[in-house]
């Protein structure tokens, strides 16, 4: 069976996902139990993004590898530290929740100056069978 053609951008929505990793320690403060000691995780991260209209020229959304090096900028601020010792974890513990959120903020502001496309959620993994996603209201 020869399939129809393509219509241009079609009706509905692309997903991009792309993931990496950073290596990091933390504590958990007040956890009472032994994550409040300092430890280290090789975290896993996950950003999707999502947009309608594809780049005409290749029909990507999103060059994956552009996406991957503006994750890479964010995580370079995380990896190898004591995330504790950052200044926007020292009041607040750097959990995994509030970690996809740190990755999510500092995303969503790389990508603003590519208008077709939005990032939807970061999702952070301690280890492979646990993980905490971050995505602002609506989506």
């Amino acid at each position: 069976m020869i399939a129809a053609p393509l219509a241009h951008d079609g009706g509905g929505t692309y997903l991009l996902a792309v993931t990496a990793e950073f290596a990091a320690a933390h504590c958990l403060r007040h956890y009472g139990g032994p994550c409040e000691n300092l430890h280290g995780h090789n975290f896993a991260v996950e950003a999707v993004v999502s947009g309608k209209k594809l780049e005409p020229k290749v029909d990507i959304l999103m060059d994956f590898k552009e996406l991957k090096r503006l994750l890479g900028e964010v995580l370079a601020e995380l990896d190898h530290r004591h995330v504790n010792e950052l200044p926007v974890f020292q009041k607040r513990n750097p959990s995994s929740e509030l970690l996809a959120r740190y990755i999510f903020e500092g995303l969503k502001a790389r990508l603003a100056d590519i208008p077709q496309v939005r990032l939807v959620s970061v999702s952070v993994s301690e280890k492979a069978s646990s993980k905490a996603t971050y995505m602002e209201s609506g989506n």
